[in-house]
C-alpha cells in the first residue's frame, strides 16, 4: 500500500524541517519500494525559499486527503504569517495522520488539532506555544509525542527522528532501523529522550558547565547529590541549582538522570552486557530501577529496547 506524504512549507520555512523527513521516507522506500509517494506543498505553490535562502519547489496545496501530513516550521514571525491558509487547510480533513515539525506544532494547535492532547515543541518556543496553547498538554521536554493520529517533534533535527518513527509505525522497526543505518543516524533516538540533551552536550547556553557535565559524565556510578555536583562547581547548592537551571533548562537530578539514561540506552543497544552490570555502571544500583527509568523515558523495558535493535 502506497501512502502519500506531504510535505507543508511556507516562506521562511527551517530548510532540514522538510528535508529530514523527506529523506527518511525516501530512504524507506528503497528498503520497501512502493510504501510513499511524497510531495512538497505549500499556499499558491512555486519556488518557496526558506529561511537560509536555499528554496524548494512546491505543489499548490490541493483539497483532498493525504495519508500523512507534516508541517515544517520556521522562526516565530514566519510561521505566524504563513499560518492563515495552512490552519485553514488542516482543518478539513486533509489527513489520515498529521505531525508537526518543530515550531510547525503552533499550525496544528492554531487548527485545534492539539486540543486536549499531548504535544512538544522545540524548547525555545516552549514559552511562547505555553501562551498561546493553554489547551494543550505541551510537554516541552521530549523529542517528539504521538497523541493519537497527531505527532509533534522537538527542533529541526528531532524531525528525522519522528520521521523514523512514523515509518516504524508502518513498516515495522526493520525498516526503521534499516533506514537509520543508512543515514547514518548513529542512534535513533525515542520519543522520551530529552531535547535538552543538545543544552547539556554543550555545558548550557553559555557553556559555563561544560567541564562539570564531562566530569559527571565520567562518574555515573557514583552518588551524584546537588550538594556534591555544587562543590565541583564552587558554588552554594541554591546558587548552583539556580543557575543550572538558567544555563540548561533542567533541574540537576534530571541531567543526571538523562546521563544515566543515555549511557545505559547505548550499553543495551550495541552491547550483551548483562543488564544489572549495566544498572551499576551508569548509577542505576539494580535492573529494577533502570527498568522503571527506561519504561518512563522511552515507554519500553531494556529487554524490550535490546530486541529492537536486534542485539
Amino acid at each position: 500500500m502506497r501512502r502519500e506524504i506531504a510535505i507543508v512549507i511556507f516562506p521562511g520555512f527551517q530548510l532540514l524541517d522538510a528535508a529530514g523527513p523527506v529523506a527518511v521516507f525516501e530512504m524507506a522506500e528503497r528498503f520497501r519500494p512502493d510504501s510513499y509517494a511524497i510531495k512538497v506543498l505549500a499556499p499558491g505553490g512555486g519556488i518557496v525559499r526558506s529561511s537560509s535562502g536555499v528554496c524548494l519547489a512546491a505543489e499548490p496545496i490541493e483539497q483532498r486527503c493525504f495519508d500523512t501530513v507534516i508541517v515544517s516550521g520556521g522562526n516565530m514571525a514566519q510561521v505566524e504569517a504563513g499560518q492563515i491558509d495552512i490552519v485553514a487547510w488542516l482543518g478539513d480533513d486533509a489527513w489520515r495522520r498529521a505531525a508537526g515539525v518543530c515550531s510547525g506544532a503552533f499550525f496544528l494547535a492554531q487548527a485545534g488539532l492539539l486540543d486536549g492532547r499531548r504535544a512538544t515543541t522545540h524548547w525555545a518556543a516552549a514559552e511562547r506555544f505555553r501562551q498561546l496553547y493553554p489547551q494543550v498538554r505541551l510537554d516541552a521536554d521530549r523529542m517528539f509525542v504521538r497523541d493519537g493520529n497527531v505527532w509533534t517533534s522537538a527542533g529541526i533535527s528531532a524531525g528525522i527522528d519522528l520521521a523514523l518513527a512514523l515509518v516504524e509505525d508502518d513498516l515495522g522497526p526493520g525498516i526503521a532501523r534499516r533506514t537509520a543505518q543508512q543515514l547514518v543516524v548513529h542512534q535513533r533516538r525515542h520519543g522520551g529522550q530529552s531535547q535538552y540533551s543538545v543544552l547539556v552536550e554543550q555545558g548550557g547556553k553559555t557553556g559555563r558547565f561544560g567541564d562539570l557535565i564531562g566530569w559527571m559524565r565520567a562518574r555515573l556510578a557514583e552518588p551524584m547529590t546537588v550538594e556534591r555536583l555544587a562543590e565541583r562547581a564552587a558554588m552554594s547548592p541554591r546558587n548552583f541549582s539556580r543557575a543550572f537551571m538558567a544555563e540548561i533548562g533542567a533541574t540537576p537530578a534530571k541531567v543526571v538522570e538523562g546521563l544515566r539514561l543515555e549511557a545505559a540506552r547505548i550499553a543495551v543497544e550495541t552491547s550483551h552486557v548483562h543488564l544489572d552490570h549495566i544498572a551499576a555502571a551508569t548509577g542505576f544500583g539494580d535492573s529494577s530501577r533502570m527498568r522503571r527509568a527506561f519504561i518512563r523515558a522511552f515507554g519500553m523495558s531494556p529487554q524490550s529496547l535490546r530486541r529492537s535493535a536486534g542485539v
